[in-house]
């Protein structure tokens, strides 16, 4: 498989972030990323005005934010050429994402701050649609705004990168909910804005800045089939439609990469001389072996199956024998942190 690390969920000068696209994409290639996926609010200028592609070593390709009248569920659409009225439903956008061939995920689903007027909550209420892709099941920005008191906001103006904890429980209980039905997959975004401001009345400082929030939460996109650099329009094509099967699939994983590199990580199973991966399923659990490896460090292992942890390990590889049908999925934790959350394999379901 060849990884391929990124930077999903954030905003340009086209709707309410601080930076124009070229300046975002080049801090995306000075720390590393292989590519990102730009959600301005309900409009898709960037792509119209011809940013989508390489830029260098980044491959950046353009969806949208949507949300409804009220302002709530938010979903992240890809893979379309325009954007859909804030007058439709949830539902009707939804679908419309599917109907042009797009992808979407539910962004920050169960933010509820009540403490911030001029930042109010943008949650998932409607929970009766059908049809999405997966979920945000890590969002900086929101998680930060969550957390943020009267006692830590100086430090965590200063320190936005320290301040990250862990997905929020709720969320990935659902997630693991709905795995049990149909596949769902887990994503993980950054939801930069580049804000500005004013501290003290004379400092102004610049929190979540691009740079410093591509650094943390990362989403790993596997593919079968390496990725390849091109101008032209058909090698952007293929790059976008490998990328997004990929991420369509569930073949990735979610990290915190400020607190380690996350790259290599593996969860696959074994059966019948055969390799399965993150978004596969296997059709019978007897003989089936998983396999956990964690680069570089040696860390805290967590196998969830059904939503609940069934074993633990303070390793660097696990190999376990599968028992009974269910979906799997792993959780690991370096230096006590919450670092790597893997997709689901279903076994025997």
């Amino acid at each position: 498989m060849f990884e391929y690390i990124g930077a999903i969920h954030m905003h340009s000068i086209y709707s309410d972030g601080s930076g124009e696209v070229p300046e975002i994409v080049k801090s995306a290639s000075e720390v590393g990323l292989d590519y990102i996926l730009l959600t301005d609010h309900n409009t898709l200028r960037a792509l119209k005005e011809g940013y989508e592609g390489w830029h260098g070593s980044t491959l950046l390709l353009v969806g949208c934010e949507l949300n409804d009248k009220q302002n709530k569920n938010h979903y992240l659409a890809f893979g379309i050429n325009q954007a859909f009225s804030t007058r439709l439903s949830a539902a009707e956008y939804v679908r419309k994402v599917n109907e042009a061939g797009g992808i979407g995920f539910i962004a920050h689903p169960h933010e509820k701050r009540t403490h911030m007027k001029e930042h109010p909550s943008y949650p998932w209420t409607d929970w009766e649609v059908v049809g999405f892709t997966g979920i945000e099941i890590w969002n900086h920005m929101s998680e930060w705004m969550e957390n943020l008191t009267e006692e830590n906001k100086y430090q965590a103006f200063l320190h936005p990168l320290k301040t990250i904890v862990s997905p929020q429980k709720k969320t990935l209980k659902v997630w693991d909910e709905l795995n049990l039905k149909h596949k769902i997959v887990g994503i993980g975004g950054v939801d930069a804005h580049a804000h500005k401001y004013n501290l003290l009345g004379f400092l102004e400082v610049e929190i979540f800045p691009y740079k410093v929030l591509f650094k943390s939460i990362r989403t790993h996109i596997l593919t079968s089939e390496e990725i390849k650099k091109g101008k032209t329009e058909e090698a952007v094509e293929k790059a976008k439609k490998q990328l997004y099967s990929a991420l369509a699939y569930g073949s990735c994983f979610i990290a915190n990469d400020y607190h380690g590199d996350s790259t290599g990580f593996k969860f696959f199973a074994e059966s019948e001389k055969k390799i399965f991966n993150m978004g596969d399923k296997i059709a019978k659990y007897a003989g089936v072996k998983l396999r956990i490896e964690i680069p570089n460090h040696k860390a805290e292992i967590k196998l969830i199956r059904n939503g609940r942890v069934i074993d633990s390990w303070e390793n660097q590889e696990v190999m376990v024998n599968v028992n009974s049908k269910g979906i799997y999925r792993v959780e690991v934790y370096l230096n006590g942190k919450a670092w790597i959350y893997s997709n689901h394999i279903r076994i025997g379901l």
